[in-house]
């Protein structure tokens, strides 16, 4: 790939102009900004399975809850419990702090922590998912809509890389979002102590690549591989979406590092 930004240099210095699309193997779409500049993009408004990358909107709206904060205590609901994919094995019943099961859904992708605040915050998923896609419409993200609060499959669910970046920058706002979302490993347990989990992060990321703050992964049959990537070197911060992407990790790799060498230039 860095062929490729070899040859961005090159146009760039002949003709003035950078190539919109430098990569258009890596990802069915993306979208990349500098800084908050965007430098490179395909298929930006193109909607697609969003997977876990659905979390960034359930943990925006429990962190924007007025009546919630990081000790406030939820009750694991029975529908909770049920959910399918990445889980914690929580029990219906159980109680964490909200502080707990953030860092379970932004840390380890945890669907029944995800779900557990849903229903703890709204009442049911059904009336959070209204929540969402109100938000959504306030943020700007004309083309995403939630059909769940966890990112499972469905013909409803789907977002666009673009909607995806506004969806980021509105979470991080939040510092306590990129806080847990930064972390490799963590350990929660219950309120009463009587049960712990071990937390692992989902992206590779963390610990490798030098300057990365975070931010989620996802990952469904229908969507591929997904990745929303924070890094940040000196004043330069990079912002990375990737939606249904061949090889997340060396991608993100090459294109991180070619965004921080075209700052740089």
């Amino acid at each position: 790939m860095r062929w490729l930004f070899g040859l961005w240099l090159l146009y760039q210095a002949s003709f003035g102009w950078a190539l919109s699309n430098p990569f258009p193997k890596m990802a069915a779409a993306y979208w990349l900004e500098t800084d908050g500049e965007v430098v490179w993009a395909k298929q930006a408004d193109q909607r697609l399975p969003s997977a876990s990358l659905t979390k960034m909107m359930t943990a925006l709206l429990v962190l924007e809850h007025p009546s919630g904060s990081a000790n406030s205590v939820v009750t694991v609901s029975p529908a909770a419990a049920r959910e399918t994919g990445s889980r914690i094995s929580l029990q219906a019943g159980q109680q964490l702090t909200q502080d707990a099961l953030l860092a379970a859904t932004l840390i380890a992708s945890a669907n029944d922590a995800c779900r557990a605040l849903a229903d703890h915050l709204a009442g049911d998923q059904t009336r959070f998912v209204q929540r969402m896609n109100a938000r959504a419409r306030q943020l700007g993200m004309t083309n995403t809509h939630f059909a769940n609060a966890c990112g499972h499959d469905a013909p409803q669910h789907y977002a666009s890389a673009r909607d995806l970046a506004l969806l980021a920058h509105a979470l991080m706002q939040h510092p306590q979002a990129l806080a847990l979302a930064g972390q490799s490993t963590r350990q929660i347990s219950t309120v009463d102590g009587r049960r712990s989990f071990a937390l692992n992060s989902t992206n590779a990321l963390l610990g490798r690549y030098p300057g990365i703050l975070g931010l989620k992964t996802g990952r469904t049959a229908q969507a591929g591989n997904c990745l929303v990537a924070v890094a940040q070197r000196g004043t330069t911060q990079v912002l990375l979406v990737l939606l249904k992407g061949s090889d997340r990790w060396w991608d993100a790799v090459d294109v991180l590092d070619l965004a921080f060498e075209r700052a740089a230039h």
